[in-house]
């Protein structure tokens, strides 16, 4: 059965609509008539549907949308699709994020667990599905339409939000927060992790930060394990994905529209930016940080404390800030220790802590 999704959309509305709504400008031939059902990332978008552009390193994707309409800035209007209407807007994303509060108002606010037709006497909705032998701890909730699979615990104090599913064999810890978010089978949730919260997302500019409405969901395949206090936010427009196998430890925080291959290692103190790829078996020491929007091949390897800023190749191992082949980041440390400890003027160098100082 196909998902109902999280947040209700509303629409159709006309182009003119949008246009009025978010300080933008159509430019000549835009047609304010058009319906628009959705808002779509650009190589998502098709007929009927509304995206933005506002980073060149999608630029072919702009070039090539079949979105119905667009917002871009005034030096790219050459550049959109004749079948798109264009809107031109200084900040298109401040624009963009103003037309996704028209079409999904509820997304401001989460909707955790529901509030209609609760009884009072269980902590689980009457409208939530429940296989057999699943058992529901003291203290913890399972919110309306929520789905649980046969064998799986709800440990003391957790909350299973609105539409959650989740599969057969699974352990969601105490005091773990699962929303919009679909979970696969044989999954383990250890205490405290977060799953499904609004994405990081702003448009900012000097008249102040505007919040730009999170609505896509998480999506975690079979046999995940995730460690306590990790936090995962669910997708700006697309999914954030973990990948089958994938082994997730303490205090790990995984950005919107990450996507996670299948048998990665995250190590504790990870934190990976917005729509950060990581290929299968990839594998990130402690406290490696990875900058969004970029791409971290299979098998790759990061060693720990790492800062990541760019692509990394396949089977690549990288190490340092800014992170680089180990091994060019093993002889650059060597060489200035080397340096360090030449003498000056005849005399050898004093190192803190020596008995010459």
């Amino acid at each position: 059965m196909e998902h109902p999704g999280f947040f209700e959309r509303a629409g159709p509305m006309p182009l003119g609509a949008i246009v009025d709504a978010t300080e933008a400008a159509a430019a000549p031939g835009a047609d304010l008539g058009v319906e628009i059902t959705d808002v779509r990332p650009l190589d998502d978008a098709g007929p009927g549907h509304i995206s933005f552009f506002d980073n060149t390193k999608y630029l072919d994707q702009f070039m090539a949308t079949r979105a119905a309409a667009c917002f871009a800035k005034e030096q790219f209007k050459d550049r959109a699709p004749e079948e798109a209407s264009l809107l031109v807007s200084d900040d298109p994303y401040r624009a963009f994020a103003l037309a996704l509060a028209l079409f999904y108002p509820e997304a401001r606010r989460s909707r955790i667990v529901g509030s209609e037709g609760w009884n009072g006497e269980t902590g689980v909705h009457p409208s939530a599905e429940l296989e057999d032998d699943v058992r529901v701890e003291p203290g913890a909730v399972v919110g309306m339409e929520a789905r649980i699979g046969r064998g799986s615990v709800i440990a003391a104090g957790a909350v299973v939000g609105y539409r959650v599913h989740i599969g057969r064999d699974c352990y969601i810890g105490p005091n773990v927060n699962l929303t919009h978010a679909l979970v696969g089978d044989r999954v383990i949730l250890h205490a405290g992790v977060s799953v499904g919260q609004d994405g990081f997302g702003f448009a900012m500019s000097p008249r102040g930060h505007l919040k730009v409405p999170q609505i896509g969901r998480v999506i975690i395949q079979d046999d995940v394990e995730i460690g306590a206090n990790t936090t995962i936010d669910r997708g700006a427009l697309r999914d954030t994905i973990v990948g089958e196998g994938t082994k997730i430890d303490n205090l790990v925080q995984i950005g919107h529209n990450v996507v996670i291959g299948r048998h990665c290692v995250i190590v504790a103190q990870t934190g990976i930016s917005g729509s950060t790829e990581l290929g299968d078996f990839a594998v990130l020491g402690g406290q490696v940080g990875v900058v969004g929007h970029v791409k971290i091949g299979a098998g790759a390897q990061i060693g720990a404390s790492s800062g990541v800023r760019g692509n990394v190749p396949p089977g690549a191992r990288w190490a340092g800030t800014p992170a680089r082949p180990a091994r060019q980041w093993a002889r650059e440390i060597a060489t200035v220790k080397r340096l360090s400890e030449r003498p000056v003027g005849g005399k050898p160098r004093r190192t803190p802590g020596s008995e010459e100082e």
